[in-house]
């Protein structure tokens, strides 16, 4: 939960206790979840309007996108490991050897001249 673990979250609720006390503490636990919740029922309304207003072309937008982290990592980190989990799932193919062109070898005969091409010097 929030990345805490039990050990906090226990030492979380004993400071809430000494705080508040256990009288106040299911007020101040109810407060805070109302808050949460407006909260959170503000951000998802502002992303609606947020959506509504710029159209019909945007309808897949994201305002989390705007991070520069999670746009590369949208379009362009998600391509890759589309290709390579999809790669992997392959049975993989055994390579093939690589290729080695036979080199050419044009004798000139005795007598002839060697071609010239004035326009590559």
């Amino acid at each position: 939960m929030f990345g805490l673990g039990w050990m906090e979250v226990g030492a979380l609720i004993v400071i809430a206790l000494l705080v508040f006390g256990p009288d106040k503490l299911p007020q101040a636990a109810s407060q805070a979840g109302r808050t949460l919740r407006n909260l959170r029922r503000m951000a998802n309304n502002a992303r609606d309007d947020l959506r509504a207003g710029l159209g019909p072309e945007f309808q897949n937008f994201d305002p989390s996108d705007l991070n520069p982290r999670n746009f590369v990592r949208k379009h362009l980190l998600d391509d890759l490991e589309d290709d390579w989990n999809n790669s992997k799932s392959r049975e993989l193919e055994p390579a093939a050897a690589p290729y080695t062109p036979e080199p050419v070898v044009d004798e000139l005969g005795f007598g002839e001249v060697p071609p010239y091409d004035s326009e590559a010097t």
